[in-house]
């Protein structure tokens, strides 16, 4: 990753900040994103990268502030080699008790602000000569969840759309591939009633719930020049759920 320029949107916590720690060990200049200028504070004082590390308060849904991440890296580094849609949340509850907005912000952070990180950061790769593209589904798109309808359709929705820019961009030697992480041990899992973790345990054959730099190694993969014949790929880091 010497030389190379990544932009990571939600990247304050988590597999974001994981990512991000791991590309900047191998030598790469990284911007990361979040929608809180408190959390982006935390990230860049652990990460302690100084040039290297780059902070923009940007919401992945807002195609202006996806903009401005994109000038931003141009201005700052004068490329971009590699774009992570990392940004997600949460809003979990039961058909019968979601609400229409819980709904929708879900679809808008994770569809609507893959696409628009999709579409900007493929534009200046086309004309730079490639570049590579992941996307952060998750399990919960392949296998779904109770009480997330919501999250597991964004996830699902990721897939989709994963493959169909991969075809639209290879020509330009812009690769586009998705992960689908499993239960991982973060701030969301560890929100998560004990009932639901033993559930969701007993589901993965090699027995553990995953690490974020478990994650981070893939994306480093699907980043670097080692996976540079994969595109329109989903790769699961899940221990083996949902097999």
């Amino acid at each position: 990753m010497n030389g190379k320029v990544a932009v990571i949107t939600g990247a304050a916590a988590g597999l974001g900040l994981a990512s991000a720690r791991r590309f900047l060990e191998e030598g790469a200049s990284v911007v990361i994103t979040d929608v809180s200028e408190e959390a982006l504070g935390r990230a860049i004082a652990r990460l302690d990268a100084g040039p290297a590390l780059t902070s923009v308060i940007a919401g992945a849904s807002d195609p202006d502030d996806v903009n401005r991440v994109v000038s931003t890296a141009l201005t700052r580094y004068g490329r971009l080699d590699v774009w992570v849609n990392n940004a997600g949340i949460t809003r979990d509850a039961t058909m019968r008790k979601m609400l229409i907005e819980d709904f929708d912000a879900v679809i808008d952070v994770h569809v609507r602000g893959t696409w628009l990180g999709m579409r900007a950061a493929a534009d200046v790769m086309r004309d730079s000569g490639g570049g590579s593209i992941i996307n952060m589904s998750s399990i919960s798109g392949k296998v779904g969840n109770a009480g997330q309808t919501n999250y597991s359709a964004a996830k699902a929705a990721i897939v989709g759309m994963t493959k169909a820019a991969a075809k639209e961009v290879g020509f330009a030697g812009v690769r586009v591939n998705a992960i689908q992480p499993g239960v991982i041990n973060t701030a969301m899992i560890d929100a998560m009633p004990d009932a639901v973790k033993q559930e969701r345990l007993r589901d993965i054959p090699l027995g553990r719930f995953g690490e974020p730099e478990e994650v981070a190694d893939v994306v480093l993969f699907l980043a670097s020049d080692l996976s540079r014949y994969l595109t329109g790929t989903v790769i699961e880091v899940s221990g083996g759920r949902g097999i």
